[in-house]
């Protein structure tokens, strides 16, 4: 299929490959930040559904960075570098993390309300569990958002 292709040329949905998208307040720690560090724990989730996430994650899965609370769009594009390991900051219970990297800042920040109409996000995680601070995204959906920050200006 031609469509396959031009996901295949553009070089971010790989076969066995998993897609994330985690969430940060900006307040708490920006993009900005996280590429100042160039790696961080994601430490602190403190939710069953969410830890499992983590656990699933395998390094190279690429991972969208979303500012929530104010801003609330993706910002950039980070690489798990290493997989679930005990959380260092959890004083009690069976939480873990994942080490982090930043890959690049979208050109343009994909607000909520554009991920809302996006054709084929329709079900993406962020809109059916909005509280959810690490969820599974598709190849296709990944794609479909980095592809609309590559757009000079938002989906009307």
């Amino acid at each position: 299929m031609e469509s396959d292709l031009l996901w295949s040329n553009l070089g971010l949905i790989k076969a066995g490959m998993n897609y994330w998208l985690v969430k940060q307040e900006p307040a708490a720690y920006p993009w900005g930040q996280f590429v100042k560090d160039g790696r961080t724990a994601w430490t602190g989730v403190r939710n069953f559904q969410a830890r499992n996430h983590l656990r699933s994650m395998a390094p190279g899965d690429k991972v969208l960075y979303y500012h929530s609370v104010t801003g609330k769009a993706v910002v950039g594009i980070a690489r798990v570098e290493k997989a679930a390991y005990a959380d260092p900051t959890a004083s009690e219970g069976d939480w873990s993390c994942v080490d982090l990297v930043p890959i690049e800042a979208l050109r343009r920040p994909v607000s909520l309300e554009e991920i809302k109409i996006l054709p084929g996000l329709e079900k993406i995680g962020l809109l059916r569990q909005s509280r959810l601070s690490v969820m599974p995204l598709d190849g296709r959906e990944f794609e479909t958002i980095v592809a609309a920050s590559r757009r000079e200006t938002a989906t009307p």
